[in-house]
């Protein structure tokens, strides 16, 4: 089976649901624990694991058996000497959907590619999110993240957030310009759109308001940092009772109508009626 077979037998695969927690690579004592705690596992081989303990932490990742349609990898950018050894690594699980941290362009996802890896590119640098769109587009791309932290320092900046006092506080005007792009790059091409983690744990209220906002603008999950933290999303992603209420009623009432109407005083025409099936949807 060569690598493109292999992407597209499950080239139409979602994500397994809202909340996909990140564990370090090198501490497989937590990896059931995290996977059970959410929809999907994020084990961590690039940021959360200190160089001297990269080769540990692939050893205990061969090692492991969880879920592969419930786990993703987060392998070193293209450009470290880590990515091939990521690879080889992974030759050697069940482990088929990989992020890719630091995506700066569409060549950075060859070698996932031809190992037939799916990819959920990471664009978190300032060359990653301008090159969105021709990531969103590369074959291998099951989806789309973007990362707030990185990319600030990419910029030399020194924070991604405007202080609140106390509270984690909303994000500048170039993380929010960063978050729509890489969402819409990703939704141009059909692929998956993942929010960036809340590094606050104690702000539960900031995390589940972007969280809602999140789901509302058409993201397909969020990446979270903490166990605590996945009740949170799940709550900010689904429908409330009275959003699927509407949804079920205009619906009905759509199956009775020819085109444009008038329901309960707004304007109903297709786009409207998408949202609501997408509603019942999640």
């Amino acid at each position: 089976m060569s690598a493109e077979d292999a992407f597209d037998g499950a080239a139409d695969r979602r994500l397994p649901g809202p909340a996909l927690l990140f564990c370090p690579a090198d501490r497989n004592d937590r990896y059931a624990k995290a996977l059970a705690a959410a929809d999907a596992v994020i084990l961590d081989l690039e940021d959360a694991v200190a160089p001297g303990e990269k080769a540990a932490a692939r050893d205990k990742l061969v090692a492991s058996d969880l879920d592969p349609r419930r786990t993703i990898v987060r392998i070193n950018p293209a450009a470290s000497p880590e990515h091939a050894l990521d690879l080889a690594a992974l030759a050697a699980t069940r482990y088929d959907t990989v992020m890719l941290a630091k995506a700066e362009r569409a060549a950075d996802l060859d070698a996932a590619h031809a190992a037939g890896l799916r990819v959920l590119a990471l664009c978190e640098t300032a060359k990653g999110v301008v090159h969105a769109e021709e990531i969103a587009a590369h074959p291998a791309t099951l989806g789309l993240m973007w990362g707030a932290e990185d990319l600030v320092a990419s910029l030399g900046g020194r924070s991604s957030r405007i202080d609140e006092g106390g509270s984690a506080g909303v994000y500048r005007d170039v993380a929010r310009h960063a978050r729509a792009r890489v969402l819409l790059a990703a939704k141009a091409f059909g692929r998956a759109a993942i929010d960036a983690v809340h590094l606050d744990i104690a702000d539960r209220e900031g995390l589940r308001a972007e969280a809602v906002d999140a789901a509302a603008s058409g993201f397909d999950a969020t990446a979270c940092i903490h166990p605590s933290q996945v009740a949170v999303i799940r709550d900010g992603y689904a429908a409330t009772d009275e959003e699927r209420s509407w949804a079920e009623r205009v619906l009905a009432e759509a199956a009775h109508q020819p085109g444009v109407f008038r329901f309960e005083g707004r304007m109903i025409d297709e786009p409207v009626l998408r949202q609501a099936r997408a509603v019942l949807g999640r």
